[in-house]
């Protein structure tokens, strides 16, 4: 299905999928060669018991992309096996997530939708001699597993008759047992060397309320044989998953392999046309790739779910963390992640990837999307004392300076006006260009300002500087091109914009937050500069725009209007990413 890119992306920024290539559009790329299969068929799998994150972009993008890539379809499908866990809301930001993306579904499916076909498949398991009604614990369950290095045991309900399983699943079914105390297990060898396959559990006893089927179910399939009778079901062709998987995917092949949907319409064709799946069973293909793993970054919902409940953050959007709802708050945007995974690749080998390449990516979208404001966020006042009191202009300024496509605006400038207060300095440090007592610099699109005077409050505190304008230095006069050292930005004092800026970093202090080696729980690695709240000023033109506007602060870095909090009347900006890595000087220090 062709994927809507929103009119903010760059195009040059992401280039097309159909250049890229790894092992698993090889495949595909064969497998379509032979034949074997018309049309490619993927679907994304989340499981709605919490927000997504960055690691599930790759997914996303490899599932979607993919599907584009190849003329066929994806479908987004919620894992929705695990009642009690799972939220309507998350489901509802997946969605969100997904199409923020710039993807579209072919169908949105639920595991849910084929709960029917799974207990029918079940019973056809049951029926083959392939399953049985366990009654050990969880904790009997374990023991009787083995280890690594031993074979497990049989369990002493193993060899109970066809018959009898039937009955003991139906009666499951029916809600006559307590949690815990019957499962089903597939028969298949508690010698194994790959442990997914000493007789793996197909169905638990829960009794409690699903979001979508409400009490119907007091017994719920497992993960393995939900996931792979879906992906059958609906006719996928390629079920792409991260390396974790791998040793699971024998199991996945054993329940597609011997409950075989296609060879047996009984068990859906009713349920299907109920469901209005447009797609004939088939057997899909499982192919794992490395998943995304980002420095200074944990993606553990667990760990994510942890930091939103002790209030370490403030919400599964908070633009420290790394939700993608977090991540579109903070100003990242789509055609940057997606540039993101195509640099990454695809591939089997695990690697952490530096958050500043991240971080990259981001900017060389924005350099190419984002239009240009000026703004100061530590402000001191700086008057042109040369000027008319009420002085009032209006300067015409570029959008962009490498695109003419973005147009003008107008910039208003009065005699007072606000600088950066690190623009000035008494006493300069070695190497500093721009204003210090007597010395000159120019201020943007004005002209070249020399300071002759600064003014200070009781306690010796720079709170003004009196500067004189140059006339000649102004555009379009004969001393326009005199050189200076530095040139600043600013905003008039009288029309600039009140505005609360976010200055959002990283939110660990080390790469690796998750090894705890140095004896540190992770949540010690908090940085307590991830987020600082300073108030500054805003030109008018970037006060008044909608939530989402993304902008250059000139020479500050990139920043957006908050997407829940921004007002015209009551600006609020996150800083998305700096202009420069400043974390490589850090660690270089």
């Amino acid at each position: 299905m062709p994927i809507e890119t929103p009119a903010a992306d760059s195009a040059a920024t992401a280039a097309p999928a159909e250049g890229q290539r790894d092992f698993v559009r090889q495949i595909v790329r064969d497998d379509l060669a032979s034949g074997k299969h018309r049309a490619i068929r993927t679907r994304f799998p989340p499981e709605p018991n919490g927000y997504l994150h960055i690691g599930h972009a790759k997914a996303i993008c490899l599932d979607f992309g993919i599907a584009r890539e190849f003329g066929g379809w994806c479908n987004l499908r919620l894992d929705d096996t695990n009642p009690g866990k799972e939220d309507p809301e998350f489901v509802e930001g997946i969605k969100d997530d997904v199409r923020w993306l710039g993807y579209d579904w072919h169908d949105l499916r639920h595991a849910s939708d084929y709960f029917e076909v799974l207990y029918r498949s079940a019973l056809k398991l049951i029926g083959d001699g392939k399953a049985y009604v366990d009654d050990l614990s969880a904790d009997e369950l374990r023991d009787y597993r083995g280890t690594l290095t031993e074979p497990g045991r049989n369990s002493p309900y193993r060899e109970r008759t066809v018959a009898e399983n039937l009955d003991l699943f139906q009666r499951m079914r029916a809600g006559e047992f307590a949690d815990g105390s019957k499962t089903l297990r597939a028969k298949i060898d508690m010698a194994a060397g790959n442990m997914n396959l000493r007789d793996p559990a197909l169905y638990r006893i829960r009794k409690v309320a699903h979001q979508n089927t409400g009490d119907a179910w007091p017994i719920y399939p497992m993960y393995d044989f939900a996931h792979a009778l879906s992906d059958a079901m609906e006719g996928i062709t390629h079920s792409l998953c991260t390396l974790e998987f791998e040793d699971h995917r024998p199991l996945y092949d054993w329940c597609v392999d011997n409950v075989d949907l296609p060879a047996h319409p009984e068990l859906w064709q009713s349920v299907v046309e109920q469901a209005g799946i447009r797609t004939i069973p088939a057997k899909p293909r499982q192919i794992e790739f490395s998943r995304l793993n980002l420095s200074y970054a944990i993606t553990s919902k667990r760990k994510l779910a942890q930091l939103v409940n002790e209030g370490l953050v403030d919400g599964w959007d908070d633009p420290r963390m790394n939700t993608l709802r977090g991540l579109r708050r903070r100003g990242f945007t789509p055609a940057g992640i997606r540039l993101l995974i195509e640099r990454v690749g695809v591939s089997k080998q695990n690697s952490v990837i530096d958050y500043a390449v991240f971080e990259g990516c981001i900017r060389e979208d924005l350099d190419a999307t984002a239009a240009r404001r000026m703004a100061v966020l530590d402000p001191l006042k700086l008057v042109i004392a040369n000027l008319p009191e009420g002085h009032e202009e209006t300067l015409v300024f570029a959008n962009h300076p490498k695109d003419e496509g973005f147009g003008t605006r107008e910039v208003p400038l009065a005699r007072e006006v606000w600088i950066e207060r690190e623009d000035f300095a008494e006493v300069p440090p070695k190497g500093f260009k721009r204003l210090v007592p007597g010395g000159e610099v120019r201020l943007r699109g004005v002209g070249i300002v020399k300071c002759e005077e600064v003014e200070k409050d009781a306690e010796g505190n720079v709170v003004a500087l009196r500067c004189t304008l140059d006339p000649d230095s102004r555009h379009g006069l004969p001393g326009a091109d005199r050189k200076v050292k530095g040139t600043i930005h600013w905003v008039s004092a009288r029309h600039g914009v009140a505005a609360e800026v976010r200055l959002y970093d990283r939110l660990f202090n080390v790469a690796a937050p998750d090894d705890e080696s140095d004896g540190k729980s992770w949540l010690e690695h908090i940085n307590p500069e991830a987020k600082r709240v300073v108030h500054g000023w805003l030109e008018p033109a970037a006060a008044a725009v909608e939530p989402e506007q993304r902008f250059q602060f000139e020479r500050l870095g990139y920043f957006v209007a908050d997407r829940v909090e921004h007002r015209a009347d009551a600006p609020v900006f996150n800083r998305t990413v700096t202009l420069r890595d400043t974390w490589a000087r850090q660690a270089g220090a």
